[in-house]
């Protein structure tokens, strides 16, 4: 998904649920995009937008209840993930739509938070004073983020979790065994995104790393530049550049790597 400085919204990837159904969104300032931890031709995706009026949209597949957010307000950021969707209240709190599963969704007691990430079967708050809070399934150590301080970002990947502090290192817990939390030497970073197996950054200079899974070549990106932000899919990465364009890297099996006709993306704030 691509959010464009005038509110509108762009899509590309399969859409058999509806997901890529965003032509008609207008007024939006925040999207997410919900993952298939199942094959990739289930059609089990959906897609999340935060409007400038505090609602929320929401499109494709809805089996777990994903997508009933038309009742939400005052959100100003939402997470996606597997069945499963977030929204950060402007008073600090949380809400929850969708699969009910390993507690991914006991987010009501959470406050005075600024961030969220939702991984496939865990979800990741960043709290005011820069620590970092987790529910859900922990099998592989993902929860793990009581003791982490001083963090700026956080994301999700299918079993990790890695958090951006504020001197731009990066913690990383969880399933390491593809190399996704292999970012112990990453410094000088401004942004972090996860995907289902791998992990990418991106520097003060523009410059894209990543580590983990590349099955795909999702991790192929020593080449990119100009990069202001990213977003790591299941096993593709996508990068902004500072001129409102956008390079994608990975699998396509679906199209969803088929932005070069992109422009005007917006900054994710």
């Amino acid at each position: 998904m691509g959010l464009c400085g005038d509110g509108t919204v762009l899509a590309a990837g399969a859409g058999t649920a509806g997901e890529c159904r965003v032509d008609g969104w207008g007024g939006v300032v925040a999207v997410a995009a919900g993952n298939v931890h199942t094959a990739p031709n289930t059609g089990r995706s959906h897609s999340v937008g935060v409007c400038a009026d505090g609602t929320v949209v929401a499109t494709g597949w809805s089996g777990a209840g994903q997508c009933d957010v038309g009742s939400w307000r005052g959100v100003t950021q939402v997470a996606a993930g597997w069945r499963r969707t977030l929204g950060l209240v402007g008073d600090g709190t949380v809400l929850a739509a969708g699969r009910a599963q390993d507690g991914a969704g006991e987010v009501g007691d959470w406050r005075e938070m600024v961030g969220l990430a939702c991984g496939d079967w865990h979800s990741v708050g960043l709290r005011a004073d820069g620590t970092a809070v987790a529910v859900g399934n922990n099998s592989r150590g993902q929860c793990a983020v009581d003791r982490w301080r001083g963090i700026a970002a956080v994301a999700a990947g299918c079993l990790h979790t890695v958090g951006l502090t504020d001197e731009g290192r990066v913690l990383a817990v969880g399933d390491g065994s593809a190399g996704a939390c292999d970012v112990g030497t990453w410094r000088d970073l401004v942004a972090v995104s996860a995907g289902s197996h791998h992990t990418v950054g991106v520097t003060a200079t523009g410059r894209v790393v990543a580590a983990g899974s590349n099955d795909f070549g999702q991790c192929d990106v020593v080449g990119w530049h100009g990069i202001v932000a990213v977003a790591a899919g299941s096993t593709h990465t996508v990068g902004l550049r500072a001129d409102g364009t956008a390079v994608a890297a990975g699998n396509n099996e679906q199209g969803q790597c088929d932005i070069t006709g992109w422009t005007a993306i917006r900054r994710p704030d």
